[in-house]
């Protein structure tokens, strides 16, 4: 057991020697916006965020998600909804009858174009939902000969259960250029800064390839985020972040004690390894996916939730907040009929996540891709219970421990030359750490010091 972590750590003091010579070259030309380095991305599910289920109700909350220290604003699906075959009463967000128009039910494009405008106004960026892969049944481009795969009845096909949609063709070439002209509408008409790519490897790589260099074309910054987990999507595709979805797999496993420790740090270098350095990988305890489908946080994380929302920000990547999350909310949200968040602040997240927030703001160890540290684990004398690792970047160090179990763990620590001062990365307060340092966690207590 020994020998894996002292592998561990060597394994990321190579790569971190290897990254900084370097350093200067890729400080001085960017793989990302410069903004997306220390993002924070709020999904927004504009239906269910106010009673109102408008964009000019979702306006209103700019000024808390600014307080809250958010940084991108990712809409859910905000196109029309097909009628044809529509699941439930209002429809699913990802069957799209038009995808140059808004959702009556959300307001006008004259209300998304003012959301925008404003939302750039306080500091946010705006990516868009965008679904690749499929219409509705009843969609504007539903008659156009050779843009859908067809069944064996000649009907348009579409896969699993989602009877509401009809599967496109990228073999055509006619589908392609109307998808990227829609694309580049969003850009141009709303001033968006991006996408969220709906199941991103559906499409052939090379369609991405010369969709996101066309898009560049029009807004040099835009911010491309794949919802899948492939390195083509970054090496070919020119994606600047995709879904961490096995880190994701892996919180919900410890939560529930079903993985050991040693998942994480497996996951931890295996991911290293794959990913090349400048790879954002988004971090996660809950979307709107988890949430309607496979349970809240508290469903699958349990008393855990706060220890492994906190773990999504200091592992590399950008962290998620679905909406509600902030405040605690502790149910599934509907799908395909009217729900509502209630706001009703409940058990400190609210605090949690402004102080992560900030957090991530002003540290250079905690960046996304490439600018951010390497993780290095730290020895414990308790493996089996407590992960502790450092990130340093830019003059900066973040030192994290976690117990990740639901008993009370005794612990030393063997900082080495990481004694010293810090602060308190959530309080403020000055810590002192020895070379050894003994701790008695709680269960799923983490410890969050800087300097």
């Amino acid at each position: 057991m020994k020998k894996f972590y002292v592998f561990f750590a060597l394994l990321a003091a190579v790569t971190l020697a290897a990254c900084g010579t370097n350093t200067v070259a890729v400080q001085e030309e960017s793989s990302h916006p410069e903004w997306s380095y220390n993002a924070v991305m709020y999904e927004l599910n504009t239906r269910q965020f106010t009673p109102e289920g408008t964009f000019a109700a979702a306006e209103q909350h700019l000024p808390r998600l600014k307080q809250l220290g958010v940084d991108i604003i990712w809409f859910m699906p905000l196109h029309p909804i097909g009628v044809e075959g529509r699941k439930g009463k209002l429809g699913s967000y990802y069957s799209i009858s038009d995808y140059k128009a808004v959702n009556p039910e959300f307001g006008t494009m004259d209300d998304f174009k003012r959301f925008v405008s404003e939302a750039h106004a306080q500091g946010f960026k705006v990516i868009m939902d965008w679904v690749p892969n499929h219409t509705s049944h009843d969609a504007l481009w539903i008659n156009n000969e050779g843009w859908y795969e067809y069944d064996e009845d000649g009907n348009p096909y579409y896969p699993f259960d989602w009877s509401d949609i009809a599967q496109l063709d990228f073999n055509n070439h006619d589908m392609r250029a109307a998808m990227l002209d829609a694309m580049k509408f969003w850009i141009r008409e709303a001033d968006i800064d991006g996408y969220r790519c709906d199941y991103a490897v559906g499409p052939p790589m090379d369609f991405w390839t010369n969709v996101i260099e066309e898009l560049k074309d029009v807004k040099s910054d835009i911010f491309m985020l794949a919802e899948a987990e492939e390195v083509e999507l970054h090496t070919e595709g020119g994606f600047d972040a995709d879904y961490a979805w096995e880190a994701h797999h892996i919180m919900n496993a410890l939560a529930k004690e079903e993985y050991p420790i040693d998942s994480l740090r497996n996951y931890l270098v295996r991911d290293a390894r794959r990913y090349p350095a400048d790879a954002i990988r988004l971090q996660m305890t809950s979307n709107h996916d988890e949430n309607s489908w496979n349970g809240t946080e508290f469903e699958r994380l349990g008393d855990a939730a706060k220890t492994f929302a906190v773990l999504s920000y200091v592992i590399p990547g950008m962290p998620l907040i679905y909406n509600g999350q902030e405040v605690g909310f502790d149910r599934r949200l509907e799908f395909f009929v009217k729900d509502e968040i209630d706001w009703a602040d409940r058990g400190g997240f609210g605090e949690l996540y402004t102080r992560l927030n900030a957090l991530k703001h002003r540290s250079g160890a905690l960046a996304a891709g490439e600018k951010g540290g390497i993780p290095v684990e730290i020895d414990t004398d308790n493996p089996f219970q407590v992960f502790a690792m450092s990130r340093e970047s830019g003059g900066n160090k973040v030192i994290s421990v976690f117990n990740l179990s639901s008993r009370t763990a005794a612990v030393n620590v063997n900082f080495g030359a990481h004694s010293g001062n810090y602060k308190d990365a959530l309080t403020g307060d000055t810590v002192g750490v020895e070379q050894e340092q003994i701790y008695t966690m709680e269960p799923w207590q983490y410890i969050i010091l800087e300097n």
